[in-house]
Parts: C-alpha cells; structure tokens; sequence
C-alpha cells in the first residue's frame, strides 16, 4: 500500500476560480464517478449558469477489483453505469447524458489514439473543457488527461481535476504547478448534492466480492467533501499558432476593437503617457495588430519598424500609416522578426504571453541584446488567461522584469492590465 497524506494535511489556500462565462463545456472522466469527485459541484454550477455540458466517460470501471473474472466484470460495468446516473440525478444533471467510449480499464494508456480521436469530435466547438489532471498518479487518469489536452480546441480553456494526488501527493511537492491552481467554492447545496452523488456509487463504497478494500474508503472520500474543488490549468505548452490570428481576422476587420472599445483606447493612453521620452530615435512594435498604436508612436520616433505575422494585420497597418516615411511595416514573427539594433525602444502590446517557453526566452533576450544603452521595454498586458497563451500576463510580466539586463522605471497594475516600463541597464 501506498503511504496517504490524511485530509487535515491538505491546508493549501488557492485563488478563486475564474467564472468566466464558459458556455459549451466537456467533462472527461476516466471512469464513471472521477468528475463527481473532482468537479461534481462546478459541474453543477455551469449547469445551472445556462452552459451545455457534454460528459465523455473513457471506461466503464469494471476493473476496479482486478481479481474479477470476465462476466463479473461485465456485471460491474453495469453496475456503474446505473451508478452514475443516479449520481448525475441527484446532482440536478439528469439531461446530462454520459457518452460512454467503452475503452478498457486499466488500460486507457494502450488505447491513446482511440480516446484522443474520440474526444476531438466532442471537444469541437467546446469553450472549457474539464479533465482528469495529465500527471495524476492513476495511469487511466493521465491517459485520458493528456488526450483531452491534444484533443482540444485551441480556443478551449483547459482545466484538470486531481483525483489521487489528494491520496498519494504532498502538499509540498514541487512536481505540482500549484501557482496553476484555483479553487471553485461550493454552495451550501452543490455540496450536500456533491455529497448524495458520491453516496450513489454504492459499489466503490464497500468491499470488494473476495472481501477486498473498498476503492473509496472514508479516508479517500475525506478528500472530495471539502467546500471547495481544486483544479489545475493546464496552458498550452506551445506558442500560439499564428493561424489562430489570421482566422479572426477572416472574421472581422478589427478583432479586438482596438479603435472604439474604452478598455483598448485607455491602455493605449496609459502606454504612451508611460514612455519616459518624448521622442525616441529607432522604435519597434512586434504583432502591430491594425496600427492603431503604430500611428501614435511614429508621431514620437525617428524612425519605426512594424510588424505582425498575419498578412491582413500588416496590410491594414500599412494602410494606418500611408505617408508615413519613417515607418516601415513588414510581416514576420517573433524572436526571427527583431532587428539586432541598435534600438530606442521595443513595445510589445498584448503579444509576450502568446509565447511558449523557448520563444518568450528568445525574444526577452534578444530585444535586451537589440537595445541601445539606456533603452527601454514597454510592455502592456491583459490580466485574464486567453485560452491560447502559454502564460498569463502576470507571468510574462515576471519574466521580463527578471531579466538582469533590466531595470523597471514605470509600473502600473490594475484590474484589467499591466504596463511596465522597463530600461536596459
């Protein structure tokens, strides 16, 4: 038996979960009562907020005593159906009814290409989509975790539910992304609905047929009767596919609104009033989007190298900025599309948290390399998570002013951005 770390153990706080108005969601679970336990009273909160819940249930669960012969096992499986939907009934999510992939128990990570198949044509036009957590100790569990994350779309937020890491983990283990980690608070009656679901799986409650441990024993369901669920982001781990940009642009002319809405106009003005110069020398502007903010900084430059790795993006800026002589904007991407200097000053408008790991590593370094002595970073970022960034604007933030090569002159934080003014030391 695996040592457990006993409820009164796990005392970790977590920031609120981010309500964001999800209205097409799909819960995966391994087998029939893992999203009861782990995301049974979200669940019902997105349910009755108005949102379509789609639930993708990868097994039966008819191995959960491995000792059971073939026609015992087919008889759990029943057993676990019939399970579930009194679980679902008596959490007010009786129209929620479960697809059943019918993979082997135990054996989801040898059936990977089935189940991520399967779940992509679920997970289509899914806005959130909830999970098992990919590096939970139960192997079905990462199996149906890890194929949610590939078979879900890039505009789909992702979130996982831990199951056993509550049993088997510590919670001082650094192999867990806690700054990852928020918290769904439940009402008085998602919990005593959580709690008569969870009494519906009558057959992992009690011991097994040859008298074995039951699979969820007071000391495991201790875990899931807290008054709050945990679950953990799981970012893309790959940098935003510019087709993702170039496909709302197809859409709309102006994506973001930049020219009308308040929110856009007023960082715009926020940035500029930053910039510590009047005028700059050389001033370049990675992902210039439409040129709203181009055709303010070419007022205050010498001479301004725009770009953006949509064609339609650079064709309207070019259009913003007709007549123009000092600015030149041209297509390309980042690290590849920064000049190597020397530089003035970099803006880099809501684009850094779009990066993965190595491409927010790359530019960083080699915007810092690019700037003239005493020249400037300024950086201004959404606080929200858009669902395909690989970081929040809190982190990109964070890596920016960590780099040595900086000092931070401007700051300003509030509810919806972050700006910073950062000078090459």
């Amino acid at each position: 038996m695996k040592p457990f770390v006993p409820e009164n153990e796990w005392t970790r706080e977590f920031e609120p979960w981010p309500d964001d108005g999800f209205r097409r969601v799909l819960v995966v679970a391994a087998h029939p009562d893992d999203e009861t336990l782990g995301a049974g009273g979200l669940v019902q909160h997105l349910h009755a907020a108005g949102a379509a819940v789609t639930l993708v249930v990868a097994t039966d669960g008819e191995a959960a005593f491995p000792a059971a012969g073939t026609d015992e096992r087919r008889r759990l499986g029943r057993a676990r159906r019939e399970e579930l939907a009194r679980a679902l009934a008596a959490q007010g999510l009786s129209e929620v009814e479960p697809i059943w992939l019918g993979l082997p128990d135990s054996g989801l990570a040898g059936h990977t290409t089935e189940l991520t198949d399967a779940l992509r044509e679920h997970a289509a036009d899914r806005d959130l989509c909830l999970m098992p957590w990919p590096d939970d100790p139960h192997p079905d569990h990462r199996a149906a975790g890890r194929a949610t994350v590939v078979a879900a779309p890039v505009t789909a937020h992702c979130w996982a539910y831990p199951i056993w890491l509550w049993h088997w983990g510590r919670p001082d283990s650094p192999d867990v992304p806690w700054h990852l980690a928020r918290a769904y608070s439940l009402s008085g009656a998602e919990r005593a609905a959580k709690a008569a679901a969870v009494r519906e799986f009558t057959s992992q409650l009690k011991p097994g047929p040859r008298g074995e441990d039951p699979i969820l024993p007071p000391e495991v369901l201790a875990h899931f009767d807290r008054p709050h669920e945990t679950f953990l982001r799981v970012p893309p781990t790959r940098s935003a596919p510019v087709g993702r940009f170039a496909e709302l642009y197809d859409r709309a002319a102006d994506p973001w609104q930049v020219a009308t809405s308040w929110y856009e106009r007023r960082k715009r003005g926020l940035l500029l009033a930053a910039l510590p110069r009047e005028r700059y020398g050389t001033v370049v502007e990675p992902a210039c989007g439409t040129g709203a903010l181009t055709r303010e900084l070419a007022a205050r430059c010498d001479r301004l190298l725009a770009s953006d790795p949509v064609p339609h993006a650079v064709r309207r800026t070019r259009e913003a900025t007709a007549g123009l002589s000092t600015t030149d904007v041209h297509e390309g991407a980042v690290p590849d599309v920064l000049p190597a200097g020397p530089v003035d000053l970099v803006v880099f408008g809501e684009l850094l948290y779009y990066l993965d790991d190595a491409d927010l590593t790359a530019t960083i370094d080699r915007t810092v390399a690019s700037l003239a002595p005493g020249g400037e970073i300024a950086a201004v970022h959404w606080r929200h998570w858009a669902p395909e960034a690989p970081h929040d604007g809190q982190e990109a933030h964070r890596r920016l002013a960590g780099h040595p090569g900086l000092e931070t002159v401007v700051e300003h934080v509030d509810e919806e951005f972050l700006l910073h003014v950062l000078r090459r030391r």
